[in-house]
């Protein structure tokens, strides 16, 4: 049936009984697949890590102009890594850098969830944020 047709005789469901067979142009077929395929990954969102660097020494305006950094690269999706860098004997004070990440998670609150929280990485204290989900309306 299928060389009268001009098709091809393809099995969908081997391990079914009776294993199931359909008549179809096979190279269309696999063209079709390879062309969703495409779609899908070009419909597929891409998220990025945002980085932010900071210093323990870093000013109150400049930390509010941080966060409003932080809050724009949640809204397009994407995450945030909060860097704070200690030099020297900065390393000593290594509260004062948890304490900027703490104050940081506290004023974005809702808007991110904490993926990574304050962690030491050599001379370097490191957060990582992701965009929240938000509940689905209907």
């Amino acid at each position: 049936m299928a060389e009268e047709a001009g098709l091809d005789l393809v099995e969908v469901a081997p391990n079914a009984r009776p294993p199931v067979c359909k008549l179809l142009d096979y190279g269309k077929y696999k063209y079709e697949q390879k062309q969703k395929a495409k779609e899908a990954r070009r419909n597929a969102s891409h998220i990025q890590v945002k980085e932010v660097k900071l210093r323990p020494k870093t000013d109150e305006h400049d930390i509010l102009t941080k966060i409003r950094h932080i809050r724009r690269f949640l809204e397009d999706g994407d995450k945030a890594k909060v860097t704070i860098m200690f030099r020297g004997r900065e390393i000593t004070h290594s509260d004062r850098g948890r304490t900027i990440l703490e104050r940081i998670k506290e004023e974005i609150g809702e808007e991110a969830n904490v993926e990574m929280g304050p962690r030491m990485e050599g001379r370097t204290m490191i957060m990582i944020m992701a965009p929240a989900k938000s509940a689905p309306t209907t």
